[in-house]
């Protein structure tokens, strides 16, 4: 697949093919919802905390006697039965929104989102960004490029790019992030995406690898090892063979011990 190559002044200079370890992967919808859902619970915080009766403030005394009052059965004031005391099981700080997920099943889901975006035709190539720190030469980049202003765009640099950072974020709707750090949520947010310089590489070299490559050498391995297995056999029943016969005519040959001469 190729894209639209820009320079740093919004004109069209060629096409860059997208490679397909990243960009032509099998699109799962189930595995990118789930790598979309692991980001969102992993930044979620605990912020709701309500008090048990344990952390209420109040006297244990027994409020009333337990026979003879005709009321209910009453205990301390703190017990979650009486108003102004604990909750029992209201919502806590100390909870655990954490998901984890396999490493190749992060990088399948983020493959599958990249691929989606690409299909999609939002994705733009950007051959280098100058070092000037200036917000209204990059709008105007922007109103040269085939993307729509006030919509997502993110920028994905090879590196730390700290003019173009600096540039974009008095910008709004705009995200600027290094290769590394791509992430199913940011690609499938964004309206448009602009790989700058040597991102797709980068990226590809990270990201391409992909645990499809890596089993299927692992099955080749194993495949070679079972064709080999009987061959090897035949062949050490062949030298035992040979060392035998060897042994057998060596003994033949020799004198015998009982044999001695008169």
């Amino acid at each position: 697949m190729n894209i639209d190559l820009y320079t740093s002044t919004g004109t069209k200079s060629g096409t860059l093919a997208l490679p397909d370890v990243l960009f032509g992967g099998h699109i799962n919808m189930d595995l990118m919802h789930q790598a979309v859902l692991l980001q969102q619970s992993n930044r979620r915080g605990p912020i709701a905390h309500v008090k048990n009766r344990g952390e209420v403030r109040g006297s244990t005394k027994k409020v009333s006697p337990q026979k003879g009052t005709g009321r209910a059965r009453r205990g301390p004031i703190r017990s979650p039965l009486i108003r102004g005391g604990g909750k029992a099981f209201g919502p806590r700080s100390d909870a655990n929104f954490t998901k984890e997920m396999p490493k190749n099943m992060r990088h399948a889901a983020l493959v599958s989102c990249l691929s989606v975006q690409a299909k999609n035709g939002a994705i733009v190539g950007l051959e280098n960004y100058p070092e000037t720190i200036k917000t209204k030469a990059l709008y105007t980049l922007l109103t040269k490029l085939p993307v729509q202003i006030g919509r997502r765009i993110l920028f994905v640099v090879p590196e730390r790019h700290n003019a173009l950072w600096i540039s974009a974020r008095n910008i709004p709707r705009i995200k600027v992030i290094t290769a590394p750090y791509l992430n199913p949520e940011d690609v499938l947010l964004s309206k448009s995406i602009i790989f700058v310089a040597d991102s797709v590489e980068k990226a590809a070299a990270i990201f391409g690898k992909g645990p499809v490559g890596s089993r299927v050498k692992e099955q080749v391995a194993v495949k070679a090892k079972t064709e080999k297995g009987p061959e090897k056999a035949k062949t050490a029943k062949r030298t035992v063979k040979k060392t035998s016969a060897k042994a057998s005519s060596k003994k033949s040959s020799s004198p015998s011990s009982s044999s001695q001469p008169s």
